[in-house]
Formats: C-alpha cells, structure tokens, sequence
C-alpha cells in the first residue's frame, strides 16, 4: 500500500511539474530549397519552469551519404528524429525567410508525460531513423501519429470541403512558382498519383495538417475539447531570395521542338532527303527519358511504379538507332506508330508532364514524313 501511494504521489508530482510545459506544433511555410518548396512540421516541447525548449524535428537527413539522390529516387531515403535547442530551429527558419505557426496543443498533463516518454523513445538510436516516404510518412505524418497515441481519447477532425485534390494537384499547388520542378515531379509520379484523396492522406502537406489542427477536438469521457489551445505566429515571414528558372518553360520548350521538326520536316520534303542524325538524336532523348522511367517502376515510392507515360519514353528505341542511321526505319516506324497511339490514349487515365503531347506529336511528324519520302 505503501508503494502505491508513493507511485501516486509521484505521478500527481509529475503531472504538476507538466502544468508549466507547454507542447505546440510547429508549421513551417515554404521556401525556395528544392526539398522545402512544401512546407515543414516539427513539435516543440517548452518547459518554462525548467528552462528546456526543444524543437523535435522528423526531418533531419544527410546529403553527404553515399549516393543520397538515387537512394532518394528509390524511395530509400532514411530521415531521422532530431531534437535540437528550439532558438537554434527558429534561427534556420529566419535565415531563409519562413514563418513558423504554433499551435499549442490542449494537452493534460498525463498526456503531456506520455508524450514525453514517447519523444524519449523515439530518439533512441534503435527508433530515431525510419524509411521516409513523401506522401505516405513524412515529418508531418510523424507527429500527428505521436501526438493521436498519447492523447487519452479520440482526436476528431472537422470534415472539410467536399473537393477531393489529387496527390498530384496538391504538389502543383506548392510548386506553381517552379515550373520545370512541377515538370520533374509529372514526369516521375505515374497513374496513382491521380488518385483522389481522403481528408487523411491530404495531411501529408504541413499546411493541411495545421488546417485540420486548428478544427479538430478531443472526444474523451464524454466530453469535448478543442486540440488546439492557442495559435500564435512564433516567427513572421521574412525576406525570400527567389532563384531565376531557366528562362523558358517547359510548354514552351516544347512549341519550339515542334517548330524545328515542323521546319526539318518541310527542308525534308523539298529536299526529298530524311535527316538521319535528326531520327537519331530524338530517339536517343526518348530512350534516355525512358530508361529513367523505367528504373522508376522498382522505386518504393508507391506513386511512381505505374506511369503511363512509359508507353512513349521507354528504352525501346535505342535498340533502333543503329537501323535508324542505315535508313532502316519501317520496323521502328511501325512500332512508334502503336506507341504514340497508345500514349494519347493514357492521356485519358493520367496527367501527363507539361508539354508531353506536344513532344508526342513532334515524334508522329517523323512517322509521317517517313511515309511521304517512301511514297
């Protein structure tokens, strides 16, 4: 009995000392580093009465390691909990111009201590790295689990709208300003990423999650309170220097592909003479782009294994350069005939990259100038 009462004591004494803590997510605004352009989530664990302010963060990762950018096309990126000094956080924030928005959570302070008990062992060494997946679990997913696990009760979510966004039209919408970024991200996101979303999976972003945040309540006991007590701006937005794209974009880059073909296309015709290195050179591009595609299909990335986009950009035709440059061309012909077709017709099922159907079309030209010159 003795015990008992003391482990009473020592929790009530516990649960006091979390009167003075308070526990907030943190949501990052973008800005114009490549892996930031969709915004950032952490947790902040500030104990006034002791002094401790940390920032939790599930996105902390190492370029140096060896081949980082072809782990990360594989979906074999390891990301890993840090927790650092809270002013050393918002420091990096401020140099590159983001706001951070806190939300301090409505926890009790049982809840406050489980939290705490599962940051501490989430940051062993055996628990801290995890497999990072961009839509499926990433660093705003990671704190939303922690924090639905420890709460006693039910986290309920305020329905929102009835629209329905795509994976693919939410990344547009972060990438609006960067349009051979969102060109990049098209070419590599196949058929599952046109997929609608629920109110759920659309939490993959930061700013939905905070959106969500801020309407949801607690149901526990009968009783309803909001999750969030307080929303403040922790830091302000600053000044953003914004990087110059390359000068044309990728719609635009493809007008003028099809200007050239359209132009050799004609040269060809008066000249009744096909331009070999031309058949050539095109084929070495779509091949090249195919086999990145390609190798996309045994990515873990889930959204990526399906593209239809493969059906015109695969290695196939640079088995046919050789017979291209020998004027040995109907075979390949043929085959690039079925291959535009049946990629206009997945354009029914999939969004394609920016410019894509143009590029499709400049590759129909060769099929037809070939046939008028053997006429």
């Amino acid at each position: 009995m003795k015990s008992l009462a003391n482990d009473s004591i020592a929790q009530k004494g516990q649960s006091l000392l979390c009167d003075s803590v308070e526990v907030s997510l943190l949501t990052c605004s973008p800005h114009e580093e490549i892996y930031s352009l969709y915004g950032h989530t952490a947790l902040r664990w500030h104990d006034m009465a002791k002094g401790e302010d940390i920032a939790f963060n599930w996105g902390v990762f190492d370029f140096k390691k060896p081949y980082f950018v072809g782990r990360f096309v594989f979906g074999l990126t390891d990301y890993e909990l840090g927790a650092y000094p809270y002013p050393f956080f918002r420091e990096e924030y401020k140099r590159c111009g983001s706001s951070i928005t806190e939300q301090v959570l409505n926890l009790t302070p049982k809840e406050k201590m489980t939290l705490k008990q599962a940051l501490v062992e989430n940051l062993k060494p055996e628990n801290k790295v995890y497999r990072y997946n961009y839509f499926y679990d990433n660093c705003s997913m990671r704190p939303r689990d922690l924090i639905e696990r420890c709460i006693e009760g039910k986290v309920e979510y305020a329905p929102r709208e009835d629209y329905q966004p795509t994976y693919r039209e939410m990344v547009h919408s972060c990438v609006r300003n960067h349009p051979w970024a969102a060109f990049g991200n098209d070419m590599l996101l196949g058929l599952k990423a046109d997929l609608k979303t629920n109110q759920r999976q659309q939490e993959f972003l930061p700013e939905n999650l905070m959106y969500d945040f801020d309407r949801a309540t607690i149901y526990a006991d009968g009783e309803y309170r909001p999750l969030v007590k307080e929303r403040r701006i922790a830091l302000p937005a600053g000044v953003q220097m914004i990087e110059e794209d390359f000068p044309l974009t990728p719609m635009q880059c493809a007008w003028v592909l099809l200007v050239v073909s359209l132009g050799i296309a004609l040269i060809e015709w008066k000249q009744k003479n096909r331009f070999k290195w031309w058949d050539a050179l095109l084929m070495l591009t779509q091949g090249l782009a195919g086999c990145v595609l390609f190798v996309m299909i045994f990515s873990q990335h889930p959204t990526t294994s399906l593209n239809l986009q493969l059906l015109l950009f695969n290695p196939l035709p640079l088995f046919f350069i050789p017979s291209a440059l020998k004027g040995k061309t109907q075979r390949w012909r043929l085959i690039l005939l079925c291959m535009t077709v049946l990629f206009a017709i997945g354009r029914i099922f999939q969004v394609y990259a920016e410019g894509m159907m143009i590029v499709a079309l400049c590759l129909l030209i060769r099929v037809i100038i070939k046939f008028k010159l053997e006429k």
